[in-house]
C-alpha cells in the first residue's frame, strides 16, 4: 500500500503546541476544539489557559506540559517509527472526522493508505470460542478480499482473529495505551506485524500503560473509524457491547453474529439482534448493507475545526451569566441549543462558560451535542 497524497499540514511549531495543549489535564477533544476556536491557535490558547481555568473556578494552576516535554514525545514517536497526524491533514482517518469530538492528534505507525479504505470494525469476546474465532477470522478475510479495511482493538480472542484474518488485505489496530505499550503483551508481535502491513493508532501518549478506564476510549476510536461494527461474541456486560452502543450513537451500522442461547458469550450478540442489529451469518450480509456507504468517495479533508461561534460578537460572560448557566445545568444531559434558549445568553457566552466548566472537570459532554454538570463526589 502506498502513502496517501500530500495535503494541508501543520508546521512543526503548530504540531508541538497542539501536542502540549491536548496533553494538558482536563483538555479533551471538545475543549481543545473550543480553545482553538476561541483563541485562534494552540500556542495562544496555552497562554490564556490559566486565566480561563481561574474563571471556571479552578482551585490551582493547571500543569501544562513544557515545550521540552512535548519535544521529547515527538522524538519518542520518531524513534519508534511513528508520527502524529492532525485532524485536517490528508492522512487523518476520514471516518474519524465524522464523529463527535474526534481526537485532534492521532499517533500513527504504518501506512495511512489503509485508513482510506472503506473500514469495518470487528470486535468480540476475549475468551472467545473456537467457533467464534473461526467466524471472526473468516469474516475479516472475506471483507478484506472485497476491499475493506478491518478495524479492531488488538485484544485477545475475537480482535486477534480479526486482525489475523485481514493482515494480507489491510487491518488497523487501535491501542488503549501508547503505541509503544501494546496490550495484551502476547500480542506485541502481532502489533508489530500490523504496523508493517497495515497501521496501528492511538490517541494516548507514548509511554502510557493502559488502564481500565482507557479501554472505553479505545472502543470509541474503534467505532469512530468504521462505517459499521460487527460483534461476533459478547457477554451481556462487555466492552464489545460498549463499542456497539458507541457505534450506534455515532450513526454507524451495527451487526451481530447470532449464537447459541446456551452460551453466555452469545447473550450480548443475541441481545443486539433483538434490539435491531443486522444479523450476520457471512461477510455478504455486511457487504450488502455497507455497499451504499462504501461505494462513493470517502469525505474530503474538512477544515481543522467545526464552524466556531463568533466569540467577538458578545462581551465575555459575567459572573451572573456563569451562575445562570450552572443553575440551568444538572446531572441530566441537555442540548446546548436548549441551554442557549433557556438562558437567553449569546451562544458565544454559553460556549465560553461551558469551556471553563469543562476545563475544571465540572462538565460532562455527551453524544449529540448534549452536556451535563458533573455531580460532586460525596
Amino acid at each position: 500500500m502506498s502513502q496517501t497524497a500530500a495535503g494541508p499540514q501543520l508546521s512543526d511549531r503548530q504540531r508541538l503546541h497542539w501536542l502540549r495543549l491536548i496533553r494538558t489535564p482536563n483538555v479533551g477533544p471538545a475543549s481543545f476544539r473550543d480553545l482553538i476556536n476561541r483563541f485562534g491557535s494552540a500556542e495562544t490558547a496555552i497562554e490564556m489557559l490559566p486565566e480561563v481555568m481561574r474563571a471556571g473556578g479552578a482551585p490551582r494552576s493547571v500543569r501544562i506540559p513544557s515545550v521540552a516535554e512535548a519535544e521529547a514525545e515527538l522524538d519518542a514517536a520518531r524513534r519508534f517509527g511513528a508520527r502524529f497526524v492532525a485532524i485536517g491533514e490528508a492522512d487523518y482517518p476520514p471516518m474519524l472526522r465524522r464523529m463527535d469530538h474526534p481526537p485532534p492528534l492521532l499517533a500513527l505507525k504504518g501506512t495511512a493508505a489503509v485508513l482510506h479504505l472503506p473500514p469495518v470494525a470487528i470486535v468480540g469476546a476475549r475468551n472467545a470460542s473456537l467457533a467464534g474465532i473461526k467466524m471472526a477470522r473468516t469474516l475479516a478475510a472475506e471483507l478484506g478480499r472485497n476491499g475493506y479495511a478491518v478495524i479492531s482493538g488488538l485484544a485477545r480472542g475475537i480482535d486477534t482473529a480479526a486482525h489475523q484474518g485481514s493482515l494480507d488485505t489491510g487491518t488497523v489496530g487501535v491501542l488503549a495505551g501508547g503505541l509503544d505499550h501494546p496490550y495484551p503483551p502476547e500480542n506485541s508481535d502481532l502489533c508489530d506485524e500490523i504496523a508493517v502491513r497495515g497501521a496501528i493508532v492511538s490517541e494516548m501518549p507514548f509511554g502510557w500503560e493502559p488502564r481500565a478506564q482507557d479501554f472505553p476510549r479505545r472502543n470509541r476510536i474503534v467505532a469512530g473509524l468504521a462505517l459499521g461494527l460487527v460483534v461476533v461474541e459478547a457477554a451481556t456486560r462487555s466492552g464489545s457491547l460498549i463499542s456497539a452502543r458507541l457505534a450506534a450513537e455515532l450513526g454507524r451500522l451495527v451487526f451481530a453474529v447470532p449464537g447459541s442461547p446456551l452460551d453466555p458469550r452469545a447473550a450480548g450478540t443475541n441481545g443486539l439482534l433483538k434490539e435491531g442489529a443486522t444479523l450476520v451469518t457471512d461477510a455478504s450480509d455486511v457487504i450488502e448493507a455497507l455497499a451504499p456507504l462504501a461505494g462513493g468517495e470517502l469525505p474530503a479533508t474538512p477544515p481543522k475545526v467545526e464552524e466556531p461561534p463568533d466569540f467577538a460578537a458578545a462581551p465575555p460572560p459575567a459572573e451572573g451569566d456563569r451562575a445562570r448557566i450552572v443553575e440551568a445545568l444538572g446531572p441530566v444531559p441537555v442540548e446546548v441549543d436548549e441551554l442557549i434558549r433557556h438562558t437567553g445568553l449569546h451562544p458565544a457566552q454559553v460556549f465560553m462558560v461551558l469551556l471553563e466548566l469543562d476545563l475544571v472537570g465540572r462538565l460532562e459532554r455527551h453524544s449529540g451535542g448534549r452536556v451535563s454538570l458533573v455531580t460532586p463526589d460525596d
